[in-house]
């Protein structure tokens, strides 16, 4: 077998590497990785592709998407920390290596491998990446939301788990939203339609479009709401409206777009990706505070939209202890993460084990917090 690292996914056969990719997952695929890089997104933003391949006799039989990292935005898996102690004691943590989606926080497989891949392969590409951190004397090799399944795959012995938490809706088959809202307690049932109440008081229509008939002049519009969320807390768009715009121009991916309006004008949107089982909820913004629009937007027509379409789940994405109360469940986590001094490494590993039990007692908390009906738990 050959394991070997390549700058862009142009030199790699899109077919080929999808045939690698979970169908379910649509944010490893081609379209979504390549488009990235194809349209701007990564380099300015400290993102540049090392992508490692496995080929076995000629064939493409494993992939780790890999990126060399300046900096840690867009991870979702905080470690400014560990990158000012590593400054304070006198290493220099940045460049590091990240295995991830950029931008996403989203859980998936972060080791490819073809249904015939020979059983080393997975092995094999976490060595290569530890050896290209290695050779070029790279602080760190870091994996960010491995699927659980993939957990046993991230074997090396110097590899380090670490926890976290997401929020996620579960669909039990409900016929519609308001089976759903039955098995809620009545405080939160009645909260949900009250909110929902002010949205339609206000005057607000809300549209959905999707894939291909999701026009350019539509994606114009959305982008703006999305830049507007940048501007007001995080600085810099992470994604550009070309990126957006060429979702629509391939039957690889499915956007959905839910679209706001009052009257005539558009006053807010929010994006999403259909997988084969999932709703993965990623942007949102707006042009005016309408109460509860957020809500609306983000979580009660994601919802409706699983429930109509017999999807799994809503995967919203990172943090929002305020969707608890909205239906979601709290979730376990994982990053995966090699520190190449070996002193900073079980200083990590430490930390990371006491993290683990603050996350597993919040969990429980949060647990105890749940919007269901004690029979519909």
């Amino acid at each position: 077998m050959k394991i070997s690292a390549i700058k862009s996914l142009d030199e790699v056969d899109a077919a080929a590497w999808d045939a690698l990719v979970d169908p379910k997952d649509p944010f490893l695929s081609y379209a979504i990785l390549q488009g990235m890089e194809a349209t701007d997104c990564l380099s300015e933003q400290g993102w540049q592709p090392t992508h490692l391949l496995a080929h076995a006799e000629g064939t493409l039989v494993g992939a780790l998407p890999l990126y060399i990292r300046d900096n840690s935005y867009g991870e979702f898996v905080f470690d400014w920390a560990w990158a000012d102690a590593y400054a304070r004691a006198g290493g220099r943590y940045y460049p590091k290596l990240v295995s991830a989606v950029p931008f996403t926080p989203v859980t998936g497989p972060r080791i490819l491998l073809a249904p015939a891949a020979p059983p080393e392969t997975a092995a094999m590409l976490i060595s290569g990446a530890i050896q290209l951190a290695e050779d070029n004397r790279l602080s760190s090799w870091h994996c960010l939301f491995p699927a659980d399944a993939q957990l046993e795959q991230l074997t090396h012995p110097e590899l380090i788990v670490r926890e976290g938490c997401q929020y996620h809706w579960f669909n039990q088959n409900y016929p519609d939203f308001d089976a759903f809202l039955t098995t809620l307690t009545s405080k939160r049932r009645k909260e949900i339609r009250r909110e929902r109440r002010e949205i339609d008081a206000a005057g607000v229509t809300i549209e959905i479009v999707e894939g291909v008939a999701i026009t350019p002049a539509l994606w114009d519009v959305f982008y703006q709401f999305y830049c507007d969320t940048f501007d007001r807390k995080w600085g810099t768009p992470r994604f550009t409206s070309t990126f957006f715009k060429q979702l629509s121009e391939t039957t690889d991916t499915w956007p959905v777009l839910f679209m706001a309006r009052i009257g005539a004008e558009y006053v807010a949107g929010a994006f999403a990706l259909r997988g084969a089982d999932t709703l993965f909820g990623r942007h949102w913004g707006c042009n005016r505070y309408v109460r509860n629009l957020h809500f609306e937007l983000c979580y009660y027509q994601t919802i409706d939209y699983c429930i109509r379409h017999g999807l799994a789940r809503v995967d919203a994405g990172a943090q929002g202890e305020h969707k608890i109360a909205r239906g979601f469940n709290p979730i376990k986590t994982w990053s995966v993460h090699w520190i190449r001094d070996p002193g900073f490494r079980r200083a990590v590993a430490d930390f990371c084990r006491r993290e683990t039990a603050a996350i597993d007692d919040y969990v429980t908390s949060i647990e105890a917090q749940t919007a269901y009906r004690e029979a519909d738990q």
